[in-house]
């Protein structure tokens, strides 16, 4: 469905805020699975693939470098992150034996030298997403609109590492792909003949993701930026950042 209309002056109060989704978690499970798509049918695919399956065809543009839309990215530019080629140590060795060879052309590297590495489903950790709470007032209620969101993972070259550090692969803007997600299921647990859109999960809020930034005056800092160390007060710090969105509601009907 489309965006009901609302303007600016309906907006009573409004706040964006960044939140974690971690793939770890069970309730989340529907944008992670399935990770191997080889033993299941074509309308099943995670979320992941959804995404760069249509940036790859060009369905999707509107991919950026950031969350605040500055720096348009293509496939293309993220070629290095996808995908790692690099010569195993067996491979370095035989060019080193041979080296006049490998540099006249006489000889061309056997394939079973060449290391290449696929980044895909299985290595997201999470996706990052930006939203707008606001309180609409004609409506008289709190509503919620995603505005993008973002694959979390390492890169091609540390796929598989545990220790590795990972990246913000690319920035969507959400409302430019609904359509595109609502052409692509996600699993239903509890009733497999009634699958859920991934537009409808998403916009319904049906997955869990923690709070770790608010806009705010010290612009846009992180939690973790001012809640150093300490995991627990960083869980804390984002609850009441949740609480006081929602307080704000409450309050709109209490003296």
């Amino acid at each position: 469905l489309p965006y009901g209309y609302v303007h600016d002056r309906d907006v009573l109060m409004g706040k964006t805020i960044w939140e974690f989704i971690d793939l770890d978690e069970r309730i989340n499970f529907p944008l992670y699975y399935p990770i191997d798509t080889a033993f299941v049918g074509k309308e099943r695919r995670s979320l992941f693939d959804v995404l760069v399956k249509n940036i790859k065809n060009g369905k999707i543009t509107e991919v950026y470098g950031d969350d605040y839309f500055n720096t348009k990215k293509t496939f293309k530019d993220m070629a290095s992150s996808f995908t790692y080629i690099d010569t195993t140590d067996t491979g370095k060795d035989e060019i080193n034996n041979y080296y006049d060879d490998y540099k006249s052309g006489a000889k061309v590297l056997d394939p079973q030298y060449i290391n290449k590495k696929e980044l895909d489903a299985s290595y997201i950790s999470g996706y990052r997403i930006k939203g707008f709470w606001y309180f609409d007032k004609r409506q008289g209620e709190l509503k919620y609109r995603l505005l993008a969101l973002c694959p979390v993972t390492p890169e091609a070259r540390d796929a598989g590492n545990e220790k590795a550090d990972v990246i913000d692969l690319f920035w969507v803007y959400f409302p430019t792909v609904r359509d595109i997600l609502h052409e692509s299921k996600a699993f239903n647990d509890k009733n497999s003949a009634m699958p859920i859109t991934f537009d409808h999960l998403l916009n319904s809020r049906r997955f869990n993701g923690q709070i770790y930034k608010e806009e705010n005056v010290y612009g846009d800092r992180e939690i973790q930026q001012y809640m150093k160390e300490n995991s627990q007060n960083q869980l804390l710090e984002s609850e009441r950042v949740k609480e006081k969105i929602r307080s704000f509601e409450s309050d709109m009907w209490n003296y």
